[in-house]
């Protein structure tokens, strides 16, 4: 009988299947053609059936499916190494936001990718779950690479580097979708960031748009102790019981860390058959905890294994993530049988498949597969003498997992071509993505370098930093009298939902670059005897962006808030301001509905000073220009509503009308 011609034939290796039996074979072949697996048997039985165009010897090599990393920020590559031992909030806020809101464009996303490209094809990884911005780059770059990639473009409720606001991110989303929704490898998802980031409207429209196009949704959920406690407090249910009751998982929700997550939390990850990705180095370097992988893998969950950005890990190496999926569990609990290798590796490999919702292409070596496999040589001294004990079947997966490196991969396929052999890259110049990832670390450098005229870094010196981007309108109007400011509040057309009384000093420090921001030092009575003890802080708010609309102005700044436990002397030498400017004012505020539009309404009474006077002032949070808009029609009622004349309107801050 002739032999059937065919691609590729790899031979005489171990062969790991992964599949449902957990079939092993010692002295094993597979067949390869027009990128699928067609069989996988002895290699006796496959030469007899079988000649190829190329074939390979894998005499002392695994041959296992190709590695799936679950969750990654693979542009952030080009961040790797800029900080470390920071607080999570520290990191994100102080150095990684800033940092990205300057230098990340497309080409910084472009060659990031290549450059975790070329890392994660090196160690074995043939499948990656990215989220990140300007995601057609990443897909760009990883269709180049040749690699299997899930685009999570991310999606935030303020100002991102590549999307003024929510609603922009998702038309830039729709139009990623209609342009990769076709390709073989890259599979285009949306990536609502976190329940921190994001709020109920995002998420439900996120939803939406990945039913409409049978895509994934990934999310960051219940990573650190301290969002889920907050969580609880604003919502009153953790993250993730926060996404499902939005039916937000869809039928391929990713969620990335699940590092604080209860037994409730589990059943709804099972239930909406949503994949659980903790990222072990990640998770342990940040300081964020060690996810319950053996109690989420009795719940039925399917867990995969992620590495995070390489700005927290600070590699892609997936080897590293499976030998401390097998081991930390163990310390934790004390029980050395918890999470055995062999389920350690599947969260890498065939269950990593199903956690990314991938498994009826990958994750396992099985004839109809999509032939993505990992060759790894067992021949290092850091593995020697483990293979020659094969007594129990079982035991290839403790070598792979406790003794193998990545630096152990010598072939790699994807969809049937080579995209690694002999260790050398076939898809990727190394040289030249390391000169490029080289040429723009060299301007991130200069730019930190630079930083210790930022005054964010000198309020990061003091710690305790939060960050909120502010997209709000706003107006202020002077008033001759409050008495119709009060009468309107008290009219049915409004609902007051909270109102407080303070006396507020407020101490700006100022600087001749304008750049620099502004700071305010706050000290905060409350005179209504719902607080005793005065509060103060810091905030750091940098140089708005605003547009005059029609009774309003709508304002974009990005503002850092910082408790304050020293003196106001201290502060003034320790920021060094090239002006100091003081306002003292009596606050009666009101949080109120209107129209189901929430607004914060200020009666200020400025007691000295050029700024001396009464102020009315009326404000809301908003998160696309069509909603500003239709906020600034409603503040125009409010303002007539409440008696304000036309000419009494002004649209400056309190420190900029006491400057004058």
């Amino acid at each position: 009988m002739a032999l059937q011609q065919i691609d590729t034939l790899l031979l005489n290796g171990i062969i790991v299947t992964m599949d449902a039996a957990g079939t092993i074979i010692r002295d094993g072949g597979v067949a390869i053609q027009a990128g699928a697996i067609v069989e996988v048997g002895p290699s006796s039985q496959l030469r007899e059936r079988y000649t190829a165009s190329q074939t390979i010897d894998c005499n002392n090599h695994a041959i296992v499916p190709g590695l799936i990393n679950g969750h990654a920020h693979v542009p952030m590559s080009l961040l790797r190494g800029i900080v470390a031992d920071q607080q999570l909030d520290v990191w994100l806020y102080g150095y990684m936001f800033p940092v990205e809101s300057r230098f990340v464009n497309p080409e910084f996303v472009y060659h990031g990718t290549r450059l975790s490209c070329a890392e994660m094809i090196k160690g074995g990884i043939t499948s990656f779950v990215d989220m990140y911005y300007f995601e057609e780059e990443v897909a760009r770059a990883a269709d180049q690479a040749g690699m299997r990639a899930i685009c999570g473009q991310t999606v935030m409720k303020w100002p991102t580097p590549d999307a003024a606001s929510y609603d922009e991110g998702l038309e830039r989303t729709r139009r990623f979708f209609e342009q990769w929704k076709d390709h073989g490898r890259v599979i285009p998802a949306i990536a609502p960031h976190a329940p921190y980031t994001c709020n109920s409207t995002i998420y439900r429209a996120a939803a939406e748009l990945a039913r409409e196009f049978d895509v994934p949704l990934v999310t960051h959920l219940s990573e650190t102790a301290r969002e889920v406690e907050e969580a609880r407090q604003l919502v009153d249910k953790s993250p993730i019981a926060y996404v499902a009751d939005l039916d937000a998982f869809t039928d391929k929700g990713i969620a990335a860390h699940c590092v604080h997550i209860d037994k409730r939390d589990m059943q709804l990850l099972k239930k909406h058959n949503a994949g659980a990705v903790p990222c072990p180095t990640s998770n342990l370097k940040l300081a964020s905890g060690v996810a319950k992988y053996g109690e989420m893998l009795q719940a039925g969950v399917n867990v995969g294994l992620g590495t995070d950005g390489p700005a927290s890990n600070d590699d892609q190496d997936l080897w590293l993530e499976v030998h401390l999926a097998a081991i930390l569990p163990k310390g934790v609990t004390g029980d050395p049988t918890v999470v055995n290798a062999k389920q350690a590796f599947a969260m890498a490999t065939s269950m990593g498949a199903k956690a990314v919702h991938l498994d009826h292409l990958v994750g396992s070596v099985e004839a109809g597969k999509r032939a993505d496999i990992t060759i790894v040589d067992l021949g290092g001294l850091h593995v020697v003498p483990a293979p020659a004990y094969n007594y129990s079947n079982d035991s290839i997966y403790n070598h792979l997992v406790y003794s193998a490196r990545s630096g152990d991969v010598r072939h790699v396929l994807i969809d049937g071509a080579f995209v690694l052999q002999d260790r050398q890259l076939l898809t990727l110049d190394e040289h030249e993505v390391r000169s490029n990832a080289l040429r723009i670390a060299e301007t991130i450098n200069q730019f930190l370098s630079q930083r210790e005229v930022n005054l964010l870094d000198k309020i990061l010196a003091i710690g305790g930093v939060k960050q909120a981007e502010i997209f709000e309108v706003q107006v202020k109007a002077r008033l001759e009298d409050a008495s119709s400011v009060e009468a309107f509040l008290e009219s049915e057309a409004v609902e007051i939902t909270k109102a407080s009384e303070r006396k507020q000093y407020d101490t700006y420090f100022s600087f001749d670059d304008p750049s620099r921001g502004r700071i305010r030092y706050r000290e905060d009575h409350r005179v209504d005897g719902s607080r005793l003890e005065p509060k103060y802080n810091l905030t750091l708010t940098m140089p708005n962006e605003r547009e005059d609309l029609p009774s309003a102005v709508l304002l974009s700044r990005a503002r850092y808030t910082a408790p304050a436990d020293r003196s106001l002397r201290f502060y003034r030498e320790y920021f060094s301001p090239d002006h100091v400017i003081e306002v003292e004012k009596y606050r009666r505020r009101w949080r109120i509905m209107y129209g189901e539009v929430d607004f914060a309404i200020n009666i200020d009474m400025i007691t000295s000073g050029p700024a001396k006077g009464t102020y009315l002032e009326i404000k809301s949070r908003t998160w696309s220009a069509r909603d500003a808009e239709s906020k600034t029609q409603i503040i125009s009622e409010l303002l007539q509503m409440a008696g304000v004349k036309p000419d009494h309107i002004i649209k400056q801050e309190y420190v900029e009308l006491a400057q004058a």
